[in-house]
């Protein structure tokens, strides 16, 4: 594939495994058809939003392809519909947005070394777009972003799989296996994580206030 479908392919597939995973939270906050669909859209679309604002690339691609706004609504509709099967496998879209991790991360850090950025800035960017989406649905649905508790090891895997990806392809590697790689890497560490219960570390003794 060229690199342009390629990352539209990682955009779109991550966009609407994130979306899945938006929708399902709006519906147990029992959301109406309209907040399901915005919450599916939000999480598929934030982090791709941020990551096109930080680097310029404007109109960013959530406004300017159709399909990028398609993808979301689809699976909100879904998930509105659907709920009932897509809440009995919950294991399995766990491990969906797992994946979908992985491939966002990898679409941010590629789309950000074509914008000119340096390795690590591409891998911040990669980072910003594997997160963003999520962080911004749960401070919509009224919860502590899940970057940011304890008993979720996500962003550590997510910044990982970004890195490997932009300095393996500054790097020269080509271009299918730093991207292979990273995908492991980063999709890998949180699906091993999710299965062994892995906590981020905390620091030592009580804070002085």
């Amino acid at each position: 594939m060229e690199p342009t479908l390629t990352l539209l392919v990682l955009d779109l597939v991550g966009c609407f495994v994130f979306a899945l995973s938006g929708g399902l939270m709006a519906v147990r906050k029992e959301l109406d058809i309209f907040g399901v669909i915005v919450l599916a859209c939000v999480t598929g679309l934030g982090g791709g939003f941020l990551r096109d604002m930080a680097i310029g690339a404007t109109p960013v691609a959530a406004l300017s392809d159709w399909r990028y706004l398609v993808v979301p609504m689809t699976a909100g509709l879904l998930t509105f519909f659907f709920h009932p099967a897509l809440g009995r496998l919950e294991p399995m879209v766990n491990v969906f947005d797992a994946l979908g991790l992985g491939l966002f991360v990898i679409a941010g850090a590629v789309k950000a070394l074509d914008f000119g950025l340096s390795p690590l800035a591409a891998a911040i960017m990669g980072l910003a777009t594997g997160v963003g989406g999520g962080a911004i649905r749960d401070v919509l649905a009224g919860r502590v972003p899940i970057i940011l508790r304890r008993s979720v090891f996500y962003a550590i895997p997510a910044f990982a799989g970004a890195a490997v990806a932009a300095f393996g392809l500054y790097a020269g590697i080509p271009p299918t296996l730093a991207m292979a790689v990273a995908f492991v890497t980063c999709s890998g560490w949180r699906l091993l994580a999710m299965w062994r219960h892995w906590e981020a570390p905390l620091p030592r003794g009580s804070a002085s206030v």
